[in-house]
């Protein structure tokens, strides 16, 4: 028998002994009170206890609120290897750096460089000779960024360097990916700058033998307001002798027939130019620049006859580091591919145990009125 009752239908049904039973559809269930409920929730735990994530996960991911009072539902953990990012799933992806200006935290001021430093890949270089050398180099990659913006994508930075990676290396190609950035970014400034360690082969002073000197070199691209800057760095590691010590050990030799040896130590030169004109100033020609001006510098293979030959070189070029500074000058200002320059050395002296320090600028580029508070302790080579 159907008995209608409203929107709701219940069946009844004769029972064995002529008794009457209700039969309610699912949609009929009663409501189950709150210890029904609580009940019904210890056995969910129970079973989930015994359960994967991913069987709770298949069973409802909403279940894991009630388990572990969560706000979220269980996530998945397995790496969805097969997923793929189309242009509208990417269109959805939130991008913070592009935001208003209302997100930007702290004083709306323009900031001079912002971009990656240490990005590296393998790079050709040309040599003075016509050839080529692959090297691993260190790129540093800013733009300036607007007080109004809130900041910028870096890895665009990487892609057009990427672009121009495969190209035989030049200040003309580093202006390429430059320009490519600057377009990328909108931005007003920009900068890069490459470091590499450049291997020469250079002869022993007598022995015949040859070594692999490395030098290390920057090069470095600045375009403010549309000027552009190309400024090569070296840094050239000598030996220095000390000339009053040098004097006063020949004087107790002559004096009182002592022995004794003048103090020498490692001493660095970063030299910074700016170049200007047409023809190229290669590594190699700065590289003999600096050992033209001090000819002391450390060397790669030595045996007996060499390392006297090193000696009698030291004692004929004693110097102390005022000297350093100005003798790199003189073979700088010299060369017309050069313009405006710095010269920063460092004697690490064996007498003392602090350095000896200078520093020489010819022009405005590299003139400055506050020096960084480690500037002499990069000039400690350490390889």
């Amino acid at each position: 028998e159907k008995v209608e009752m409203g929107h709701r239908r219940a069946y009844i049904l004769a029972g064995p002994k002529g008794d009457r039973m209700n039969i309610h559809p699912s949609d009929m269930q009663p409501m189950p009170d709150r210890d029904e409920a609580k009940d019904a929730l210890a056995r969910l735990r129970q079973w989930a206890s015994a359960a994967s994530d991913a069987e709770i996960n298949a069973l409802d991911p909403a279940v894991a609120r009630l388990l572990n009072d969560s706000e979220y539902p269980l996530l998945n953990r397995v790496y969805p290897a097969d997923f793929t990012s189309d242009p509208a799933y990417r269109a959805t992806l939130p991008d913070l750096q592009n935001g208003p200006s209302s997100l930007i935290r702290g004083a709306h001021r323009t900031i001079q460089h912002v971009g990656i430093s240490n990005f590296r890949l393998p790079i050709r270089y040309k040599t003075r000779d016509g050839g080529e050398v692959m090297l691993e180099s260190s790129v540093t990659g800013t733009v300036s960024l607007e007080a109004d913006k809130k900041g910028i994508n870096m890895s665009r930075i990487m892609r057009s360097f990427y672009a121009h990676a495969e190209k035989t290396f030049s200040f003309e190609v580093i202006e390429a990916a430059l320009d490519d950035y600057k377009s990328d970014l909108e931005t007003l400034d920009a900068r890069i700058q490459m470091r590499l360690s450049y291997p020469l082969r250079v002869p022993s002073l007598r022995s015949g033998l040859s070594g692999y000197q490395y030098y290390d070199i920057s090069l470095e691209l600045v375009d403010t307001a549309g000027s552009r800057l190309r400024v090569l760095h070296l840094d050239y590691v000598y030996s220095s002798t000390c000339p009053c010590s040098l004097e006063l050990s020949e004087h107790a030799r002559e004096q009182r027939g002592q022995l004794a040896t003048p103090h020498s130590q490692r001493s660095v030169a970063r030299i910074s130019v700016v170049l200007q004109g047409d023809d190229p100033l290669w590594f190699e020609d700065l590289i003999e620049i600096a050992r033209k001006a001090v000819p002391t510098e450390t060397q790669v293979m030595v045996k007996r006859e060499d390392e006297q030959a090193f000696a009698e070189l030291n004692a004929a070029n004693p110097i102390f580091v005022e000297d350093a500074a100005r003798l790199f000058a003189q073979g700088l200002e010299a060369d017309d591919r050069i313009g405006d320059f710095r010269v920063v050395a460092s004697h690490q002296e064996s007498l003392h145990s602090h350095d000896a320090v200078s520093i020489l600028t010819d022009g405005p580029t590299f003139e400055a009125a506050s020096l960084d508070p480690r500037l002499f302790g990069t000039l400690h080579h350490v390889r």
